[in-house]
């Protein structure tokens, strides 16, 4: 096999572009997240959003998409979650390639949700989409025009109970049969489309992602999204001739016109594995690394070939750009250059005369102020259509494109050598500079906006009337805002619990992640159970464990063992780094009682002076159950939380470690509540005697700035582009540190008041299912929550 690296240069900001000390400030960035006015966007982790060609607004999270045989029309399947206040978000929307505009809509009948698999019958007159509950919904195509028939049903005779999950899906060049991956049944199905049903069922690789036809219809390509391999199958006989390696977690699959080589998309390796599919052999590897030793983080998720098969197109979701790789010498094949999308392209295509490109995008230009409904609400997908760049036109698109990803640069160009002599400063800049910072506590909570706690703070951007936990509800959340620093420009990257541990803890949700945690077969992993998740470089204790620094779990990635007693990880890595009697999720257990536990091995971790570098504890209920009755009220719920971290903060502040201690408090996702500025814009704090300046910090931080931050102090390597490339919180820090130890504020709201059956909306909060975080109707616990909290003020979602 030959590797081809490929030299493209994105720059994802470096350290030497980025470390500053405190007599340089960064330049004033003064854009927030979100759709911009002038038509681009900006990503919660600062990457600019600028998409070629003409936009189109479409549905929510459109995964998936197919040509009509005419190449007439783009079929779009929006897949996007079934919970929260719009029930109907999931449609199939037919656009019409010539007028460029989406020219009619379908949504599925009740029951039918539909995911990432679209395919045409070769007449064109049939539609065919990979939907829930082991069924394959079947339209009826006319003139752009699209009819609901009976769906197919993924029956398995031998085994009634299967759970398929319909995945990626091709038609047969003679219209008798389908061909389905079952993405949890780790098989393809072969339907008869004539009878109707499935006629054989063979087992491949984990997770199949699609099952994809050659053009002649002799070969059956099942990438194994949960691995690193693809089964080949002989549709004649429907057996696996052949399981070959690819790179990690491989989704989709094209096919060169001209050559018949395969092309594989390996989203967890950021390259391309070509197969020759006369070897049945990787001949070639195809790097899309935007930069040499680049992290992963590009997440190819989706490729198209030239009707010449000249050029590969390959859709980089977490790059924010289409790649084209030149296949004019195919044992030399290299990105050419880069187009720039809007946010997590998911599709790419082409026009009959390959000199229109088309790409979908998920995410479109992100949120912005979150007033009503979800923040899924609020994010739609788009279509980009692009006329094929030209030589000259490729490379201004590509120069966008790494102008897009640099991130804030320092003001000036004499600010390095000044800072060389200065060795003082927290955060270290230079290999051989070590941090006066030892140890690091990082607290994971659940789910709130900035202007839900801190909009009535004083300072920083906030807006008061959004406020429902203000400072009578959380005194210390408001009192370590003011005391040590206030970011009011501070963003997840996340939408929900699902992907936000993710980005907590591995610094980027992955393909897998992104696409399943709202797909109605599958369950809501939102705590590392299944290993599909995982991308390259593990979570922080894999980090960690790398890189020679002492961790302690407190709750993250925990579940109880089987008799109840305590607590144990999904992720068996994370060895005995753990305490096994620190309660995970489980609303019915007080975060005060997480805090006590907690707090007896800080005691003696403090009397053997051996407190690990680096501590993850778990805070979570301030996620609150609503107002379900005999469970304490969300502010009892919210203001505990507050005290329990104002305790935590105040039992550090007292130790030996403080001087030489930063804690960093982030929510996972901003799912609940409003905020005027994004939905995506979430309070966190971080508190050390080297922030306690009393400043407002307004630099755009994300997740990923806590980790970069936390892995600049401890000496640990990045694990993704996206922590590679984040902003360090330098500017919250100062070299001057104050050793004022912090005081814990005692609540001003009874801890004890619980729900009655007369609280409001107490009827529906009782229906709903707090087993796990995000999983509920967003609507009806936000409306429990306004009701309770701001009584008959108007509901922001109602205006």
């Amino acid at each position: 096999m030959k590797t081809v690296k490929v030299s493209k240069k994105l720059i994802a900001t470096t350290l030497a572009t980025l470390l500053l000390g405190s007599s340089t400030a960064f330049a004033a960035y003064n854009v927030v997240a979100g759709p911009q006015a002038n038509g681009t966007g900006v990503t919660p982790h600062g990457w600019l959003l600028t998409p070629a060609g003409k936009q189109l607004n479409l549905g929510h999270k459109p995964w998936g998409g197919a040509i009509s045989p005419d190449h007439r029309y783009l079929v779009v399947s929006n897949g996007e979650e079934p919970w929260g206040s719009v029930k109907s978000r999931q449609s199939l929307q037919v656009v019409d390639i010539e007028q460029q505009k989406v020219v009619s809509e379908v949504i599925p009948s009740e029951g039918l949700s539909l995911w990432l698999g679209v395919a045409f019958s070769p007449d064109g007159k049939t539609l065919y989409a990979s939907a829930s509950g082991n069924k394959i919904a079947v339209y009826h195509f006319d003139n752009g025009i699209l009819t609901e028939k009976p769906s197919i049903i993924m029956n398995d005779v031998n085994n009634p109970n299967n759970k398929f999950s319909p995945a990626g899906i091709s038609v047969s060049p003679d219209s008798k049969f389908l061909y389905v991956a079952n993405n949890l049944d780790n098989s393809v199905s072969r339907v008869d489309l004539t009878l109707g049903q499935v006629t054989a069922i063979k087992s491949v690789g984990k997770n199949p992602y699609t099952a994809f036809l050659s053009h002649n219809g002799s070969k059956l390509y099942a990438t194994n999204w949960g691995e690193s391999s693809v089964s080949i199958l002989d549709t004649e006989n429907f057996t696996v001739k052949k399981t070959i390696n690819v790179g990690l977690h491989p989704n989709a699959v094209a096919e060169n016109p001209v050559d018949g080589f395969i092309y594989v998309s390996c989203s967890d390796s950021d390259q391309i594995s070509v197969i020759d599919p006369n070897t049945e052999q990787v001949i070639q590897t195809i790097s899309l690394s935007p930069y040499s030793g680049a992290p992963t983080g590009s997440q190819p998720d989706a490729l198209t070939v030239s009707p010449d098969g000249k050029t590969l197109y390959v859709a980089n979701a977490g790059n924010n750009d289409i790649a084209v790789v030149s296949l004019e010498d195919s044992s030399r094949a290299k990105v050419e250059g880069l187009i720039p999308t809007a946010w997590y392209p998911s599709g790419v295509f082409l026009s009959k005369d390959g000199k229109k490109l088309m790409a979908l995008s998920a995410k479109g230009l992100g949120a912005g102020p979150h007033l009503n409904g979800t923040i899924e609400d609020l994010i739609h997908g788009s279509l980009s259509f692009v006329d094929v760049p030209s030589d000259e036109q490729l490379k201004k698109y590509t120069k966008q494109v790494e102008d897009n990803n640099k991130g804030n640069k320092a003001e000036g160009d004499g600010w390095l050598s000044k800072l060389k002599g200065n060795n003082d400063f927290p955060i270290p800049r230079f290999a051989d500079q070590h941090s006066p910072i030892k140890h690091v506590i990082y607290v994971l909570k659940e789910n709130k906006t900035y202007d839900q706690i801190l909009g009535d703070l004083g300072k920083g951007n906030g807006d008061p009337n959004l406020t429902q936990y203000g400072k009578n509800i959380t005194p210390n959340l408001h009192k370590l805002a003011n005391q040590f620093v206030t970011l009011d420009n501070f963003y997840v990257n996340s939408q929900v619990s699902a992907d936000g541990h993710d980005w907590l803890t591995a610094a980027k949700a992955n393909d897998w992640k992104e696409k399943t945690y709202g797909a109605q077969d599958h369950d809501y992993d939102w705590q590392g159970v299944d290993s599909a998740s995982y991308s390259k470089a593990g979570h922080l204790w894999n980090d960690a464990a790398i890189s020679g620094v002492s961790f302690r779990n407190y709750g993250e990635f925990m579940f109880p063992t089987k008799d109840k007693s305590q607590w144990e990880p999904s992720d068996k890595s994370m060895g005995n780094n753990y305490d096994a009697n620190y309660p995970g999720w489980d609303l019915n257990i007080h975060d005060l009682t997480r805090f006590n536990e907690w707090n007896t091995e800080f005691k003696q971790f403090e009397k053997n002076g051996n407190l690990p570098q680096l501590e993850m504890v778990y805070l979570p209920n301030d996620h609150t159950a609503g107002t379900s009755p005999g469970m304490p009220t969300p502010q009892a719920m919210v203001a505990e939380n507050d005290y329990a971290l104002g305790k935590l903060v105040d039992t550090v502040a007292q130790s030996k470690y403080w001087k030489d201690t930063a804690i960093f408090v982030v929510e996972d996702d901003a799912w609940d509540g409003f905020d005027h500025v994004d939905a995506h814009r979430t309070e966190a704090l971080v508190i050390s005697p080297y922030t306690q300046t009393g400043k407002v910090d307004s630099t755009l931080y994300d997740q990923t700035s806590i980790i970069r931050t936390v892995q600049l102090i401890l000496g640990m390597k990045p694990m993704t582009q996206f922590d590679a490339s984040a902003v360090p919180m330098l500017n919250s820090f100062t070299d001057r540190p104050n050793f004022a130890p912090y005081k814990v504020e005692e609540p001003l709201y009874p801890l004890n008041q619980m729900n009655g059956q007369n609280a409001p909306m107490a009827d529906v909060s009782k229906q709903l299912d707090f087993s796990q975080p995000d999983t509920v109707d967003k609507d009806k616990l936000d409306r429990a929550n306004w009701k309770a909290t701001k009584g008959d003020q108007p509901y922001p979602g109602d205006k």
